[in-house]
């Protein structure tokens, strides 16, 4: 099992490698619960295919890293309502350690810089590593994200209640049930799919691995952060936000207001597209990042030459 402990907080995060190791590195980064093989097998193939050293990994407290132990989250409803207060609840851990896990997941592999790409929730952790880690980056793309401001449209109800609705049981044909559910809820409306391939998708997560207990401890997190929009501000890793038009969970003003706080940064809407990464669009997300990474680098090489003549 391929784990390694991290330089930074020193946990053990299951991670691979895909694609030449000479090539720069994209590091993958999965959203609330979601285990790393969330990422498409085809959009993994599809940059190491446009020339990117693809690295994904499971956060901690899912998948097969490192779990927290019997460490108990707060209560959504009490820490939605201290923290707007200004009262911040206990939580086992932040937001920022998650942004110091990938950081250090890098510093383990001896990677000196990578090009970050984030997920929902790994959109937030990538942003925070631009935020306190932007040494260890080529660029940042926030996918289906958000800068936390409490005032934006909220995820509509059925989303939100299917994605933290407690499991009905561990037995495996109830749990594939509980993620087609999820998947059809915030999935593509534009975008749907085979519904066999997402079966099988669906199983094949169950079956690599189910851990409850570690989703209210990451939502715990995402509500201890915050709101972003200030420190994003001050961000000047080269920035790209892909958001759909049809996120029923993380509305698209969201990413509209990522882009704003973010200087320079580079919005692309996608109608039809929800909270999910269809096979349909691959291709579609697959040259946008690319082609913003090679931009951020080709920047990033002409800056250090007019800074040395």
């Amino acid at each position: 099992m391929p784990t390694i402990t991290t330089t930074t907080t020193g946990l053990e995060l299951y991670y691979e490698t895909h694609g030449n190791p000479e090539h720069e590195t994209m590091l993958l980064v999965m959203g609330l619960g979601a285990q790393m093989t969330l990422w498409p097998e085809e959009f993994v193939a599809a940059m190491v295919d446009r020339g990117f050293h693809t690295v994904l990994f499971d956060n901690r407290d899912i998948g097969l890293s490192q779990k927290m132990g019997d460490a108990r989250a707060p209560g959504i409803a009490w820490q939605v309502l201290r923290k707007r207060f200004g009262w911040p609840a206990p939580v086992p851990y932040t937001l920022k350690d998650m942004a110091d896990d990938a950081a250090g997941l890098l510093g383990a592999l001896e990677i000196e810089k990578a090009h970050v790409v984030g997920a929902s929730m790994g959109g937030m952790i990538a942003q925070l590593m631009a935020i306190h880690h932007r040494h260890k980056m080529h660029s940042l793309t926030s996918i289906m994200s958000t800068t936390g401001n409490p005032k934006l449209p909220q995820a509509e109800k059925e989303a939100m209640e299917v994605l933290v609705a407690p499991l009905p049981s561990m037995e495996e044909e109830d749990l594939v049930a509980h993620g087609m559910r999820i998947r059809e809820t915030i999935g593509s409306p534009g975008f749907p799919g085979d519904p066999e391939k997402r079966r099988a998708v669906v199983l094949k997560n169950v079956r690599r691995n189910v851990y409850p207990a570690g989703l209210p401890r990451q939502l715990a997190a995402i509500i201890d952060d915050g709101d972003r929009r200030k420190r994003l501000e001050g961000v000047t890793t080269p920035t790209l936000v892909l958001h759909g038009e049809g996120d029923p969970l993380v509305k698209v003003e969201a990413g509209r207001e990522t882009a704003k706080h973010i200087p320079g940064a580079k919005l692309v809407t996608i109608p039809g597209w929800g909270h999910d990464l269809p096979l349909d669009l691959t291709d579609t997300l697959a040259d946008e990042i690319a082609a913003h990474a090679k931009a951020a680098k080709a920047k990033s090489a002409q800056n250090a030459v007019l800074e040395t003549s």
